[in-house]
């Protein structure tokens, strides 16, 4: 018997969204954009007309009240992420939520409750658990098919120098160690990591050393998250 297509709705139209998830999924056998919704009703109509949705709201509210949608993909702020995908969640929709799942391990465990009382799904959109690459990669080392495994490197990077990014205004965790903009927060780390100068003095080692409190202290999910925090990215 065929299976009918799961149906999408997207809360936001984030760029991340507009320009590589939807696609992507549009071209999947399993699932249908069915709607988009943005603050600006302007925004969401555009953006379906684009790529060819059938629906456009003007609010999240309206998404999450259409009865026909079966899932969302929540593409919104960081700090939004939980929110939204609880009232999602509340909605009896399905979530796939846009990284960083939560902004620390005690919100994102505020997911969980909510999961098993609605009965939904809810996941991350972090690709590389199961993308098809490390699944054979996987295969490969526990077969013993490369010898024997006794050391893995890996390295991560992201370079957004845009000015008009998003990312590059206002508060950044990157943004701390230029003395700008911090919070009381990020002060605290400073002083309790020793690492007083981030640029000059405290170099490499000291951005290391908080990087291994802040994961040892479980207060941020990863160690990709706690690196941002400890400025060892640009």
């Amino acid at each position: 018997m065929k299976q009918d297509k799961v149906k999408w709705g997207v809360l936001g139209a984030a760029s991340i969204a507009t320009k590589k998830v939807i696609p992507g999924m549009q071209k999947g056998e399993w699932s249908e954009i069915t709607a988009i919704a943005s603050r600006d009703l302007r925004k969401a109509e555009d953006a379906a007309r684009k790529l060819g949705i059938p629906r456009a709201y003007g609010s999240y509210e309206e998404l999450l009240a259409d009865k026909e949608i079966e899932a969302i993909y929540n593409p919104l702020p960081n700090h939004l992420h939980v929110p939204w995908s609880i009232k999602a969640a509340e909605a009896g929709k399905h979530v796939l939520c846009e990284k960083p799942l939560s902004l620390n391990v005690a919100e994102a465990k505020t997911l969980l409750p909510v999961r098993d009382r609605t009965g939904v799904k809810i996941g991350e959109a972090f690709m590389v658990k199961t993308h098809p690459q490390w699944l054979r990669t996987r295969e490969l080392i526990r077969k013993g098919e490369i010898g024997e495994l006794r050391a893995i490197v890996g390295a991560f990077s992201y370079f957004n120098r845009d000015p008009r990014n998003v990312r590059n205004k206002g508060r950044r965790f990157w943004n701390f160690r230029r003395g700008k903009r911090c919070s009381r927060a990020a002060r605290s780390w400073c002083r309790t990591s020793g690492c007083n100068s981030w640029g000059r003095k405290g170099g490499l080692r000291s951005r290391y050393r908080l990087t291994r409190r802040l994961i040892e202290r479980r207060e941020f999910l990863s160690m990709m998250d706690a690196m941002c925090l400890a400025g060892e990215f640009e």
